[in-house]
This record gives structure tokens, C-alpha cells and sequence, in this order.
């Protein structure tokens, strides 16, 4: 098993080291992420300026752009290898619902939905106790019965982990995305020069969260694995739009 590892926390953070540790174990791996902090990047490429790869004591290639730029190399010709699948993370914090449209996180395993086998996100649903551990052993567990597993092409599993020890999780649960409420509004803020700046408001609860959602899983203890894709038609109103417009004629 050949694994390109990712993530957009930054080639230091933690949650990606103990990720490489644990899956080293059983697979030839790569590395390749930010040289920083890139939350919230979602699926954006560096398009104004040359990445400069960097490898670092440890083996790791850091990269001078977004987590999708690391994939993009990492798949391509960064490395003499042909991958048999992306996994991102470990995520310092939860990619829930409405999280996927922003999290680097999903973003960089998106970049990998050509592979062969399909690329894996994985968030801890950090509450202070830092289990990343857990989170590794869930996605070594997955990676371990992926034999067993037939997807339709381009499609990302995003998998939330709660913040507890192995032993206390409760199972799997198969999800769809819930939703969180409007978040806060953006901080105002003045610079010591007297220039106006904001701050972005924190994310909004679960406002759908039901017993379905990846929210609800992961709540109550349970691992939640939800298949996304990037085909973000809306087809249940195709007809109603064709009704609108007639003949395609405005």
C-alpha cells in the first residue's frame, strides 16, 4: 500500500506525525503539507508564484503553499511514486457539515480522488484531550479492510473521530453532512496604526443535527465516515428550472 499523507495544519503539527507513525506501519508512506497553518484554505492553488518543496529532517516535504497545493505535487511529480490513495489530516478539530465547503483538511484529500482507492480525510473532534491517537488507529483500522471496500470514482470519505480513548468509542456510524446554524459575526477590530481590521466569526452550532448526521455521531461517541464528492448538482431541481425557463429561451 502506497499513502501520500497531507493536511493543512502545517507540516509540525502534531495530529500529522502520529498519523505517519501509526500508518508507516503497515504502508510505504509520503509526506507533503503546508509550511503553516492553512485552515480554511479549502480547495485553492497557488497560481501567482512558483511552490518551493522543502524536505525537513524528518522526511517530510514542506510546501510553501495550501494543502491542495501539496497533493498536487505529491501526486504528480514531486515523487517517483504512483499512490494508491490520499489521507488527510489528523485535523486538529472536526470538518463537520458544512465545514467541508472551507476545511484544507477535505481539500487535500479531494486532490486525490483520481488514485485508485479513495482519499480519506480524517478530523479529531478535539475537546481538549488531544486523543490523536485514536483518530490514527480508527483510519490504520479502515485502511486495514479496504479490500473489502468498492466506491464509485472521485469519492472522499470525510471521517470525524471523537476526542476519547479507543476503547471508549462507541462503533462506526455511516452519515450524511448535517448543518450548522449562521455563524458569528465578524470581529471589528482597530490596528495600533488606526486601520480597521476584522477577525471571522466562530462556526455555528449543529442546526440540523439529527440521529443521520455526522454531527449527531460524533456526539455520541461514535466515529462518523461520511461519502462526499464534488458533484455539488442539485439535482432534485433540474426539472423545476427547466420549468422555469421553457425551451431554454429568457
Amino acid at each position: 500500500m502506497k499513502l501520500l499523507l497531507a493536511n493543512d495544519d502545517g507540516v509540525y503539527a502534531p495530529g500529522l506525525h502520529i498519523l505517519a507513525e501509526v500508518l508507516s506501519k503497515v504502508a510505504d508512506i509520503k509526506v507533503v503539507a503546508p509550511d503553516r497553518d492553512h485552515s480554511g484554505a479549502s480547495n485553492s492553488l497557488t497560481l501567482n508564484r512558483p511552490l518551493k518543496p522543502v524536505l525537513t529532517s524528518n522526511g517530510f516535504y514542506s510546501v510553501d503553499g495550501t494543502p491542495t497545493d501539496c497533493v498536487h505535487l505529491g501526486v504528480t511529480n514531486l515523487f517517483d511514486v504512483v499512490f494508491d490513495r490520499v489521507v488527510s489530516g489528523i485535523n486538529t478539530h472536526a470538518n463537520l457539515g458544512d465545514d467541508v465547503l472551507y476545511s484544507g483538511t477535505v481539500a487535500a484529500a479531494t486532490e486525490g480522488r483520481f488514485l485508485e482507492q479513495c482519499p480519506i480525510a480524517v478530523s479529531l473532534a478535539n475537546t481538549g484531550g488531544h486523543h490523536y491517537s485514536t483518530a490514527a488507529q480508527v483510519v490504520l483500522k479502515l485502511l486495514l479492510k479496504s479490500d473489502k471496500l468498492t466506491l464509485p470514482p472521485r469519492t472522499i470519505l470525510n471521517v470525524n473521530v471523537p476526542d476519547m480513548p479507543l476503547d471508549e468509542i462507541r462503533g462506526v456510524k455511516i452519515t450524511r453532512l448535517g448543518h450548522r446554524a449562521r455563524g458569528g459575526l465578524p470581529e471589528r477590530t482597530v490596528d495600533p496604526r488606526g486601520q480597521e481590521r476584522f477577525w471571522i466569526g466562530s462556526a455555528g452550532e449543529g442546526d440540523d443535527a439529527g440521529p443521520d448526521t455526522d454531527f449527531w455521531a460524533v456526539a455520541n461517541g461514535f466515529v462518523s465516515i461520511t461519502p462526499i464528492s464534488v458533484d455539488m448538482t442539485r439535482y432534485d431541481v433540474v426539472d423545476a428550472l427547466n420549468a422555469w425557463v421553457p425551451g431554454g429561451e429568457l
